[in-house]
């Protein structure tokens, strides 16, 4: 086990390498090295998007993270238990929130707020509902006649969103959290640079 800093220090020399070209993951461990076991050193709460890869934009290999993936990012009953699972089960001690540039999750719920249907999936609705909240400050600002503005704002403030849900909707995290070192913070991932931002509940140095 390694602590949150150290891990968070990794996952941004990752990036940095990812960004770079010079991959180096150990994307050519042998799986059958794995069978007795795992040990990932950060839990990774991301977005479904195709163009987002946790293990990739981070440089890491087989049983280097946790990747739990849903459309927006969202916190839901088995997102947050999956959390409690890798933190308590292996002791990982850093849970990232990764958000991206350009969210489809976060546009379909811009667009149901701005022209409402009546005809959308139930089990859509079920994802756009929990991230409608985080947008719903923008309505009286003039963000929200500024579309790029307001997809990039709404993106960060649902995983603010997100890291406040797993930081104090579970009462194994809280206690992780107070007193075994464990640390939550938000990130963002740029589409066009490939650099991840890191921005919410991130220590200082």
């Amino acid at each position: 086990m390694i602590d949150a800093i150290s891990a968070l220090k990794q996952l941004q020399q990752g990036n940095q390498r990812f960004v770079s070209g010079n991959r180096k993951g150990n994307v050519m461990l042998e799986h059958n090295d794995l069978t007795s076991g795992q040990e990932p050193f950060a839990i990774i709460l991301g977005c479904s998007d195709s163009r987002v890869p946790a293990e990739i934009v981070f440089d890491q290999g087989l049983g280097d993270l946790f990747v739990i993936r849903v459309a927006g990012n969202i916190v839901a009953p088995s997102q947050i238990g999956s959390v409690e699972f890798a933190a308590a089960q292996f002791k990982t001690r850093l849970v990232v929130v990764l958000g991206h540039s350009f969210c489809g999750a976060i546009c379909a719920t811009i667009d149901e707020m701005k022209n409402p249907s009546d005809k959308k999936s139930i089990n859509i609705s079920a994802i756009v509902d929990r991230i409608q909240p985080s947008i719903e400050p923008f309505r009286s600002t003039d963000v929200w006649n500024n579309r790029e503005m307001l997809i990039h704002e709404s993106m960060r403030a649902n995983v603010r969103a997100s890291v406040n849900q797993l930081r104090h909707g579970s009462a194994v995290l809280e206690e992780l959290i107070a007193n075994e070192g464990l640390l939550i913070v938000g990130a963002e991932y740029c589409l066009q640079t490939g650099t991840v931002t890191f921005f919410d509940h991130v220590p200082k140095e």
